[in-house]
């Protein structure tokens, strides 16, 4: 297949959690490729600092200052594409407790942010490309804690599991209509969220997931995005229902 299949001259592309970490990595690549990207988050310095990368690299960016937990908000902004090829669903929040002390409003948050709002930008998204008749492609973020039992991370796993069985019953749905649907299931990569410790914490934890890795190091967003952008492009035209796992080789399901 030739590189051109990359190529998104011409398509317009819709991420959320593009304030910062793998959401801006994806949106600045998918922008180096050719596509208009409507950049999405509720930090509004970060996305404008997202979309002036964008444009100084020579692309073009629209950003929506919104949450995706606002369910209007975010259907008025994916709808005022008028058309879309791509939604990359990459907001998301952390949690960490241990199971017998998770509350109910804990698990609602991150359900809320990490579930619900991929959701219904799915639903947006797909809305709008069979009103267009629109062959496009819709990436979600799961996470490698979908493949484990992580202590702690009872919200997070849960809500990343039902993005993965949104994405497949999705995929099941629309395919026939041409729009592809499929996630990505990160191992440990450094970005804001993840280096929420101190740095000596940080440190200590980064040295233990790239000692876990076959690859021998923790990953980068860039490596996410590159998958957000394969994805996204006709470079992955045969590939649906699918979870794509950059994550170093920490985990090898069947």
């Amino acid at each position: 297949m030739p590189l051109t299949a990359y190529d998104l001259t011409g398509r317009t592309a819709f991420v959320t959690g593009a304030a910062g970490g793998i959401g801006r990595a994806s949106a600045v690549l998918l922008a180096e490729a050719g596509a208009t990207v409507h950049c999405a988050d509720r930090d509004a310095d970060g996305l404008r600092s997202t979309a002036e990368l964008i444009e100084k690299r020579g692309g073009t960016a629209r950003t929506h200052v919104l949450d995706v937990t606002d369910r209007a908000a975010l259907a008025e902004a994916v709808r005022s594409c008028e058309r879309l090829d791509v939604m990359a669903a990459i907001a998301g929040i952390m949690h960490s407790s241990p199971v017998l002390e998770t509350r109910d409003e804990d698990l609602d948050r991150v359900l809320n942010v990490n579930f619900k709002g991929v959701l219904h930008a799915c639903q947006e998204a797909a809305r709008l490309m069979l009103a267009n008749d629109t062959r496009g492609s819709i990436v979600t973020m799961a996470s490698g804690a979908v493949d484990t039992g992580g202590p702690g991370l009872l919200c997070y796993g849960a809500a990343k599991a039902a993005v993965v069985q949104l994405t497949k019953t999705l995929a099941a749905e629309v395919g026939r209509h041409g729009i592809r649907v499929n996630a990505i299931a990160p191992g440990w990569i450094r970005t804001p969220m993840t280096e929420r410790h101190d740095r000596e914490a940080q440190a200590h934890t980064e040295g233990m997931m790239a000692r876990m890795a076959p690859l021998g190091r923790v990953g980068e967003a860039g490596d996410v995005a590159h998958a957000v952008l394969y994805l996204a492009s006709d470079a992955s035209a045969f590939t649906t229902g699918q979870i794509l796992r950059p994550n170093g080789g920490v985990a090898m399901p069947w």
